[in-house]
């Protein structure tokens, strides 16, 4: 008896001592190999986890979950409230951080550059914003600026997301029951084609939207490319978006090179396609097909779920605050009845005078936190807040730190869009779209579609949720797990017409 009690002691000693040593392997291989004692012991706290996958599955585990802040919850109450923490992600040792002023830094000072996981650059394309050195990125971001968030473009794309807004408001009031996210995202996604594509083709754009949220469900996925894993899927949906766009590339070439002018929108103006295949660089050299479906394949993906999303999420927090859902339709109210009478749709003085409404986007992209994370890479020994970040180590800006930190908000889980009164947050406190150089291309275009349906929605519609408490998922990004499903209804409580 007293043998078998040695040999299962010795058995679980043994198997607790594997894993022990498991559980240093990166430590030992990124830490003390790499590093070296004075450097290793200037880290910030925390671990490395186990080899190759670190900490995902506890990332995995928590954003699947009802409580996805409990992933660094659980690093703050092992190690305390430092605001910055070593860890092994998406294939990386990296180090995660959660303040204001940390954030701000690696988003700004260019000695940290992109650094996404290898997957995500090969999903999103090694020729797009997120893949392309500075240099590069400063000339596409130079020549895309002024088309996606300029003054005149935004000006001049209002009348047709009014339109589709108006005419979708509508269809859905017919349909009964509707996903209202599903609805939402088509929507914008109809949108961007028209703006980046010139294209109002119903089928194609179907399509696309389809792959785009199978690549989606990918980007933040395990990299397992083996078939039933969201990484493999997505690959295969961008195979597929490829394939799409290069017809469409070669469509457009042929159409320019028959008619110059046969790609041109309403009065003159050129969709994305026609201006990225016109720029050249210093040298005359142009884009080649890679880079130009690179590019659109990002601004296209970015262009819509955002959009969709966030208006979905202020819909929703409007319809269950009722005050503040008084508020905006007031607002709103009075900014359709100071219209001049032949005025048959809203300009961007209109979008202007939205302030409420504005502190409504603002706390929706707040609350919701639709990017949980940028990917940075530091490019050199730098130090932030007495702890050293390795050349070579991947930085994870959390986003949900800043946005959800009781210090820097008050009830900072409540929907309050009255906290903006007043109040203009401290650099890194609030990063809807980042911040520095790479600061998301097409926010002002999103603010502007998710202003302009809110405005009509208000004046005349209500959603009616068939489950209000529907459990929430977190991967990829916030959303009910029904889709928000529901119906638009029309109202006759607004006493101003929404039509001219």
């Amino acid at each position: 008896m007293e043998f078998w009690w040695g040999v299962s002691l010795a058995g679980v000693l043994g198997l607790s001592s594997f894993w022990w040593v498991l559980g240093r392997v990166n430590c030992w291989y990124y830490e003390i190999l790499k590093l070296g004692d004075k450097k290793r012991l200037s880290l910030p706290p925390g671990d490395l986890g186990w080899p190759f996958i670190g900490h995902m599955w506890s990332f995995l585990r928590a954003f699947k979950s009802n409580n996805p802040d409990s992933f660094i919850a659980s690093f703050v109450s092992k190690y305390g409230a430092t605001g910055m923490y070593k860890t092994f992600m998406f294939g990386s040792p990296s180090i995660i951080v959660t303040t204001p002023e940390a954030c701000r830094r690696v988003l700004s000072d260019d000695e940290f550059q992109p650094g996404w996981p290898e997957s995500t650059n090969v999903l999103m394309g090694r020729k797009s914003f997120i893949g392309i050195s500075v240099e590069e990125h400063k000339r596409l971001r130079k020549l895309t600026a002024a088309p996606v968030n300029g003054h005149e473009a935004l000006s001049f794309y209002i009348e047709y997301i009014e339109k589709n807004v108006k005419i979708a408001l509508e269809k859905w009031a017919s349909m009964g029951e509707i996903e209202f996210l599903t609805q939402m995202r088509k929507l914008t996604f109809t949108i961007i084609m028209y703006i980046f594509l010139s294209s109002e083709s119903e089928q194609v754009t179907e399509a696309l939207e389809r792959e785009y949220t199978t690549l989606n469900y990918g980007v933040r996925a395990l990299a397992i490319n083996l078939p039933g894993f969201a990484y493999y899927n997505s690959l295969k949906a961008r195979k597929r978006l490829v394939a799409i766009f290069q017809s469409v590339v070669d469509e457009r070439r042929e159409l320019r090179r028959m008619n110059p002018k046969a790609s041109l929108l309403e009065n003159g103006k050129k969709d994305m396609m026609d201006r990225l295949m016109d720029v050249k660089d210093e040298n005359g050299r142009e884009l080649d097909d890679e880079e130009i479906i690179d590019v659109m394949l990002m601004y296209l993906n970015a262009g819509h779920e955002s959009s969709g999303h966030i208006t979905m999420w202020a819909t929703v927090f409007l319809q269950s605050h009722p005050e503040a859902f008084k508020k905006a339709r007031a607002e709103q109210e009075e900014i359709r009845r100071n219209m001049p009478p032949d005025q048959k749709s809203l300009t961007l003085k209109e979008v202007r005078q939205m302030e409420y409404l504005s502190k409504v986007v603002d706390e929706t992209l707040r609350l919701v936190t639709f990017s949980l994370m940028v990917f940075r890479v530091a490019n050199k020994d730098i130090n932030i807040s007495g702890y050293t970040i390795p050349a070579g180590w991947k930085v994870l800006t959390w986003f949900r730190g800043p946005h959800y930190d009781e210090e820097l908000y008050e009830d900072p889980f409540a929907f309050k869009p009255s906290r903006w009164d007043d109040f203009t947050p401290k650099a890194g406190a609030f990063l809807p779209f980042g911040a520095g150089s790479r600061l998301c291309p097409g926010n002002d275009l999103a603010k502007l579609e998710i202003s302009i349906f809110l405005h009509h929605f208000l004046l005349g519609y209500e959603l009616q949720r068939k489950n209000p408490d529907s459990p929430l998922m977190y991967l990829p990004h916030t959303r009910p797990k029904d889709n928000c499903l529901g119906r638009i209804v029309r109202t006759s409580s607004s006493t101003v017409k929404t039509t001219k």
